[in-house]
């Protein structure tokens, strides 16, 4: 997608998605904890870089099976797996599921060579996954589970049937909203305004997280409809807030003309891990064409 908005971006920030996008075909990999992580994290980033021709895979490295209220075990973990096969043929990426147990990750070498082993094979230009503080174990075991890898990726003694990566991925870190030992800052920040609705639909095809188990589990008042149209809605009033771009209104404001800013609505925003490739200005106008890089003292963009 070429939008007026981007081109005004390549402007100022970056260069246009279609002069990258001639450059070569970029992968992008989220490894999350759980079916759905990446759909909510990453899902509108997700489309754009398809809608430019680029490549996506999303990894879930537990099963779902936990949870539910209702169901669990085998049953819950191939309903939650046929569940991500509907986002992968909606969105046209390729979505797969680790049999490790839901709620029971565990940052072992076992996994972690698993890991580097899957990403020497895709060799990503760019890495999401969570930050390693964080409410629920299997996102942060997940955290620590890439960072582990980030630089054995390239240790030729380290997995040694397949080939070691002879440069690194950029990695980053999803947006969230816990505080200690420090809050999330954002690096990165990708308008995802004109994909949001997409974004929600994906959310949607997650039937037994966003309809069953997350009304349980938060506790919300308000039951799930049944229409299409207002289950969209009650997603998107309900965890919307993930996309909310008031938080970052000041830091779009101070590096974005009026005009520009005014169209953005919806954002996904990303923190860098330095364990990672390296990721500056001009960096981060090939392996994200279409995100603000923001740049600045450390701290700044802080949510």
């Amino acid at each position: 997608m070429n939008s007026s908005i981007d081109k005004m971006l390549g402007e100022y920030f970056c260069k246009p998605m279609a002069e990258t996008a001639a450059r070569r075909k970029l992968r992008l990999l989220f490894v999350g904890a759980h079916p759905d992580d990446a759909d909510l994290f990453c899902g509108g980033t997700a489309i754009r870089f398809i809608e430019a021709g680029h490549e996506v895979r999303f990894l879930s490295l537990t099963d779902g099976s936990a949870g539910h209220q209702r169901q669990s075990g085998a049953v819950l973990a191939r309903r939650r797996y046929e569940e991500t096969q509907r986002v992968a043929g909606f969105l046209g990426l390729s979505y797969q599921v680790w049999d490790n147990q839901d709620a029971n990750l565990e940052a072992s070498k076992q996994n972690r060579n698993r890991l580097i082993q899957f990403i020497r094979e895709y060799q990503p230009t760019l890495i999401i996954t969570h930050r390693p503080n964080d409410y629920h174990t299997d996102h942060r075991q997940t955290s620590i589970l890439l960072q582990d890898a980030a630089f054995l990726l390239g240790v030729p003694n380290v997995c040694p049937l397949i080939p070691p990566l002879t440069s690194s991925p950029v990695i980053l870190y999803a947006r969230d909203f816990f505080k200690k030992p420090y809050p999330f800052r954002a690096d990165v920040i990708v308008d995802i305004t004109a994909v949001y609705k997409k974004k929600l639909q994906a959310l949607a095809l997650h039937e037994s997280q966003f309809f069953e188990w997350l009304p349980y589990i938060e506790k919300h008042k308000d039951s799930p409809p049944k229409g299409a149209a207002e289950r969209l809605a009650w997603i998107d009033r309900h965890w919307g807030f993930i996309s909310d771009t008031r938080q970052f209104g000041e830091l779009l404001s101070a590096r974005l003309p009026p005009a520009i800013r005014a169209g953005i609505v919806q954002t996904e925003a990303f923190e860098i891990c330095e364990y990672g490739g390296r990721m500056d200005r001009d960096i981060s106008q090939e392996v994200f064409p279409f995100g603000l890089y923001i740049e600045g003292t450390p701290g700044a963009g802080e949510a």
